[in-house]
């Protein structure tokens, strides 16, 4: 058996043995409460064990898994304290580590797609990897003209075991919900699925950062690093130093925080007005604070084409809610899709749905903290709330549910952050419909 079926049956051997575990486990729980310990107490021992297994098994896979981990773990900030504080390491080591691939097959790689005189593109190449995601690392090297660079080499073999370790979460997909309150993972991982192909290619990575870094070019707040050459599975790019996102929220500053929240906010609201594009993976990883105090981004290998821009009725729609005109509200969700026209809904029920959530751009200015996101999951995630049963009757449209991951993702990360910054004003500026025209 060669070495990366072997690898591909043992990550399957671990996905499936989840489950396993899980029942195991409550199993165990149910004799304790029979036994006289109190229901809360057990329950509470279950979600941290499940939830430690499920993190032990992310954090030693790549493919799939490691992208799903990176994914949800945008969403730790949604965790009551006593549950998200011993695994928030474990979730930062997933956004930015795995295990490196060997130097010999490193040089195959670049040998295969620069061809076998690549040593002669580089002035230097340093085989230890600098960085390392999901479905490849990322080595520093010196261009043959003097520039530092990046090089991301993808892992042989990425593209099967990420469809294999895709499907075998999908079955276990339920387990998630212990430190996913309120999100359904499922549709997470088909998504991730169809966007395979996509992310494997780095050509088309390679096209998506050009036009980035083409609308952003001079500009004072974002920087986006320029492609130095790209093949199917070789990427090269300018080099970027910089504080990566996860230790802003480790340890940054209030300062710090605050300017990466504003900067963060900007970036993702204004990708689709200047480069018709949607930067989709918004994990700490991705971002850097600069020396210079601009906001670095990297990894475009997963982005939503929106060349009209951000659809005009979500800040229509947001900038109703704000008035009160809740029957215009339902009238706009129920023409997009939201609410399909079978579904009778009180006007009333989806404006105190929405208000909550629109509450970071109600104000000149607002702080996304830890606090408000466990209060909106518990709000929307509790099936006793109004708002839980209100939920289940409305619908995402599909050309919608990348906006939504995304939108959700980063307000994750906001509020891992824990920045105060005028989204109101953010919102305004970059969001057709909102309020003011969007900047050309």
């Amino acid at each position: 058996m060669s070495d990366i079926p072997r690898r591909a049956v043992t990550r399957s051997a671990k996905l499936a043995g989840l489950p396993l575990g899980v029942a195991g486990r409550a199993t165990l729980g149910l004799g304790k409460r029979l036994g006289g310990r109190p229901a809360e107490v057990v329950t509470a021992e279950l979600q941290a064990r499940t939830a430690e297994q499920l993190f032990q098994v992310l954090g030693q896979l790549k493919g799939g898994a490691m992208k799903l981990g990176q994914a949800l773990s945008v969403f730790e900030a949604a965790l009551p304290e006593d549950l998200a504080a011993p695994y928030r390491a474990a979730l930062t080591k997933l956004q930015e580590a795995a295990p490196p691939l060997p130097a010999a097959t490193v040089h195959g790689v670049l040998a295969l797609e620069l061809g076998p005189t690549w040593r002669e593109l580089f002035a230097e190449f340093d085989d230890q990897p600098a960085a390392a995601a999901s479905i490849g690392q990322v080595h520093r090297a010196v261009w043959a003209d003097g520039r530092e660079v990046a090089v991301k080499i993808q892992y042989p073999g990425a593209g099967p075991a990420l469809l294999a370790d895709l499907r075998q979460l999908s079955r276990v997909a339920r387990l998630f919900s212990v430190f996913t309150p309120g999100l359904d993972v499922k549709p997470l991982i088909t998504e991730l699925e169809e966007r395979v192909s996509e992310e494997l290619d780095y050509r088309l990575e390679a096209e998506s950062q050009r036009t980035f870094a083409a609308a952003y070019d001079g500009d004072q707040e974002i920087r986006v690093p320029e492609v130095v050459a790209g093949t199917e599975r070789v990427l090269v790019t300018e080099w970027m130093e910089g504080i990566p996102l996860s230790r802003t929220i480790a340890d940054g500053t209030p300062e710090e925080r605050d300017r990466a929240s504003l900067l963060l906010a900007r970036f993702l609201l204004s990708g689709p007005v200047l480069a018709g594009l949607l930067h989709a993976d918004p994990h700490p990883g991705n971002f850097r604070l600069l020396p210079d105090g601009r906001l670095g981004v990297i990894d475009f290998g997963a982005v939503n084409r929106l060349p009209d821009g951000s659809p005009e009725p979500i800040g229509r729609l947001a900038r109703l809610a704000l008035l009160g005109r809740a029957d215009e509200v339902l009238a706009g969700l129920r023409a997009e899709g939201f609410v399909k026209g079978s579904i009778d809904v009180d006007p009333g029920q989806v404006l105190s749905y929405l208000l909550p959530l629109l509450e970071p751009v109600d104000r000149p200015s607002f702080r996304f903290s830890r606090a408000w996101l466990r209060e909106q999951a518990v709000r929307l995630g509790d099936p006793r709330s109004p708002a839980a049963q209100l939920g289940r009757q409305l619908n995402l449209p599909p050309s919608y549910l990348l906006i939504h991951r995304v939108t959700m993702g980063t307000i994750g990360v906001l509020c891992q952050l824990n920045g105060e910054a005028d989204y109101r004003s953010e919102l305004e500026s970059w969001q057709p419909g909102f309020a003011a025209p969007a900047r050309s």
